[in-house]
């Protein structure tokens, strides 16, 4: 059993520490998708199993995974791990966390949309006439911002029915299920044109301007 209870909310010091290594960033994102054990997971990521089961047990004993299954292979027992669940985010817990913290997740979600966009892309992901890409810099005032940025709760809200719907109609069929992905990015940006502040690397928010970025990667 873990040593903790499940991490529910973005501001649980367990999940920054869990988010804080590329490894588990990534053990996070594929036990997500399907339940698997070090072995396997040691063998896609081509790393050293000690390597991977180190972080597989640290994220288990953070309250990140659950075990699933076991099998016996070669005369030992793999141990299949799932994600438990994504820690709880709103406005009220983003403001709960410090200048550090903050960065520290967004560094390691703006990690992971890049490998996973790259990676789908280098597979022919955004081949299908239904992909999209598009960054926009927008000029708005703080109202506009607030606008936009309740517009893009309700789609994301509406994409989750979606799928949803998509569920209900295919049920178990697990070929008439395409993986698709899709990331929203809503921020004050910096210009293009404007140097990067001497204390940008604390996550200090002194752009000017505001940009909406959109990317969605189709089927992979």
């Amino acid at each position: 059993m873990p040593n903790q209870e499940p991490v529910t909310n973005i501001t649980d010091p367990r999940w920054l520490r869990a988010i804080s290594h590329p490894i588990r960033i990534r053990l996070l994102a594929m036990l997500d998708e399907e339940p698997a054990s070090p072995v396997i997971l040691a063998s896609k990521l081509d790393q050293p199993l000690g390597t991977i089961a180190y972080h597989v047990r640290t994220l288990y004993d953070l309250g990140l995974l659950k075990l699933v299954s076991t099998r016996q292979r070669r005369g030992a027992t793999e141990h299949y791990y799932k994600t438990t669940g994504h820690p709880r985010s709103s406005e009220e817990a983003w403001e709960g966390l410090d200048a550090i913290s903050k960065q520290r997740l967004l560094t390691a979600l703006i990690a992971k949309a890049t490998d996973y966009a790259t990676r789908s892309a280098a597979a022919g992901g955004f081949d299908a006439r239904e992909a999209h890409i598009s960054t926009d810099a927008l000029k708005l005032d703080r109202q506009g911002l607030e606008q936009l940025a309740q517009e893009s709760k309700k789609w994301l809200a509406r994409a989750q029915e979606i799928e949803r719907e998509s569920a209900q109609r295919n049920g178990q069929n697990a070929e008439a299920q395409l993986s698709i992905g899709l990331t929203l990015m809503l921020f004050q940006a910096l210009p293009f044109s404007a140097e990067l502040p001497a204390d940008a690397d604390q996550g200090s928010e002194n752009g000017d301007g505001h940009a909406a970025g959109r990317e969605s990667a189709a089927r992979r």
